[in-house]
């Protein structure tokens, strides 16, 4: 837990509720807090030597994007969640559409461009189509995004994306409802979970305080819809996480426009494990308390390691 993001302190609050909520009878469990330098508190043949499994509890750049995937893959320890191959594309929110294209899902339309220095940002080539997303490309827990409405608007939120990323997504904004639907590898098999309808009362998405300040959301799980369309949001969260090739659990959001079109506008290779987090809301609503999910997603790796 921990690393070098912008994600570091939310994914400390995701270590400490994991190991807090591991079956103490079952597992043995230790915190690797690596730094927001990037460095480790031991070397990898120590924990390679003293653990059966490395449950990576980690968002964002380095511990989402595939690095520490990799790292791991190197020193053959086995870990929880996606490869580095699939850790990669679902961290990169244009790579990933056009997989979640390829599974026949919607995903609003976009253009990439990129920022090299923030100070000079030439909107010269930009289709100015409003409203906008404007988010980093490769970076999780809506972290510099904004609902661009009017083009005075376009430079600052261009330049608030550019701090976290020189990869920038232009978006076509989908006005709808917001859902997002979790999925777990549950007794070896990958099923979807009840998912969740957001409702946001302080801003126009679910944005970085929305989904990390009790109290400024409603979250309704299940949500008061149909189960035909609940169904069909859980069919699309398998898709998702089907298309990049993701294992163990993962967490798909999509918005439904007002024809009740769903559109994919992103997957969670590591959703957050805290406790305003949705994963764990949604096992329960599927009669799965944390400690057993996370029972079961440990004990997917052990069985194929």
């Amino acid at each position: 837990m921990g690393g070098p993001s912008a994600e570091h302190d939310i994914s400390l609050a995701t270590g400490e509720k994991v190991l807090e909520s591991l079956d103490k009878e079952k597992y043995s469990a230790k915190a690797v807090v690596i730094s927001k330098k990037g460095k480790w508190p031991v070397t990898l043949a120590k924990v390679k030597a003293n653990f059966d499994v490395a449950f990576v509890a980690m968002h964002g750049e380095y511990g989402e994007d595939g690095q520490i995937q990799k790292i791991l893959e190197k020193a053959q320890i086995p870990y929880t969640g996606s490869d580095s191959r699939a850790s990669g594309i679902g961290i990169d929110k244009a790579e990933s559409a056009k997989f979640f294209e390829k599974a026949g899902l919607r995903t609003p339309k976009f253009t990439l461009m990129t920022i090299k220095d923030p100070k000079k940002i030439s909107l010269e080539q930009i289709r100015f189509i409003f409203p906008m997303v404007v988010k980093p490309a490769d970076r999780g827990s809506s972290v510099g995004i904004s609902i661009v409405k009017k083009v005075q608007d376009l430079l600052p939120a261009l330049q608030k994306a550019a701090k976290f990323s020189k990869k920038i997504m232009l978006q076509e904004y989908v006005k709808g409802r917001e859902f997002t639907c979790g999925v777990a590898e549950i007794n070896g098999e990958i099923q979807a979970l009840p998912p969740t309808e957001i409702i946001t009362y302080h801003s126009d998405f679910f944005d970085y305080e929305a989904k990390y300040t009790p109290g400024v959301t409603r979250e309704i799980t299940p949500p008061e819809i149909p189960s035909v369309e609940i169904e069909k949001i859980q069919e699309i969260a398998i898709k998702a996480h089907r298309a990049i090739g993701a294992r163990h659990f993962s967490r798909t959001d999509v918005i439904q426009d007002k024809d009740k079109n769903y559109y994919v506008l992103e997957i969670n290779t590591i959703p957050g494990m805290t406790a305003t987090s949705l994963l764990p809301q949604q096992a329960k609503a599927a009669g799965i308390n944390f400690s057993e999910l996370l029972g079961n997603i440990v004990d997917s790796v052990l069985s194929k390691s």
